[in-house]
């Protein structure tokens, strides 16, 4: 009988803590629903950053970057592209275009910059905020690309980087249709006279993934990934400011 006791008191046990977990799980998802209910382009991540920020100085050619980790990473993984240079970072991991349309005054208009480069489109692929196809991530892009040249801000737009599948949406396969919104990307530059940032070409492998040498899970760039990237994007900077 003690040792059933015993077993039932363990069963018992195990029952509440995997209550306990699916509460601790089932409360994270809620603050998450409830931050994208109150601000789902999450403009205020950078709201009190942009008012430090405030207006260039004079003779400053200001570059804003906006995008999704990719952009946020490199902070983080090249802190020392960023020091003493009048780049400002708008990246917030996981977005997508949408997203960014809706912050693109608060958090590139307003910062009156000379240029702006936008790296967007993987996680419209990825599906992170529902489905998505390539005619709304082009349209978006679009949109944002209008919103700069109304405002004098000159646009470098960036190819998508390659990806073979996404860590957490295995077996989506992206990689044509990378392919195919960066041909977009590509052609629109041209016809609008914005800059083309070509990182494609340079850090896909043979099946149009990562390369596995630039990439520390196959999607995100690791540092030697962002030094590939740096020498190309201070280029493209120099030739939207004239230079």
């Amino acid at each position: 009988m003690k040792k059933i006791n015993s077993l039932l008191l363990c069963i018992l046990l195990a029952a509440t803590a995997g209550v306990q977990a699916q509460q601790l799980v089932s409360d994270a998802e809620m603050e998450n629903i409830r931050h994208l209910k109150t601000d789902w382009p999450d403009l205020g991540r950078f709201r009190e950053a942009n008012s430090i920020a405030g207006f260039p100085a004079p003779g400053e050619n200001r570059v804003v970057f906006m995008g999704n980790s990719i952009t946020i990473g490199w902070i983080e993984h090249r802190p020392e592209f960023f020091k003493d240079k009048p780049y400002i970072n708008r990246g917030i991991s996981g977005q997508t275009t949408p997203q960014m349309l809706v912050r693109f005054r608060q958090d590139v208009v307003d910062l009156k910059p000379a240029v702006v480069v936008i790296l967007a489109g993987i996680n419209d692929i990825a599906g992170n905020t529902g489905p998505s196809s390539l005619k709304m991530i082009e349209d978006n892009l679009a949109s944002m690309c209008e919103i700069a040249s109304a405002n004098n801000i000159r646009v470098v737009l960036c190819s998508v980087l390659p990806a073979w599948d996404f860590p957490w949406n295995q077996g989506s396969y992206p990689a044509s249709k990378i392919r195919e919104l960066n041909q977009w990307i590509k052609n629109y530059a041209s016809e609008h006279q914005h800059i083309y940032l070509d990182y494609y070409s340079h850090m896909a492998d043979e099946r149009g993934g990562l390369r596995a040498s630039l990439t520390y899970d196959g999607v995100h760039p690791d540092a030697e990934g962002y030094r590939v990237m740096e020498p190309l994007l201070e280029q493209a900077i120099q030739k939207a400011l004239g230079n």
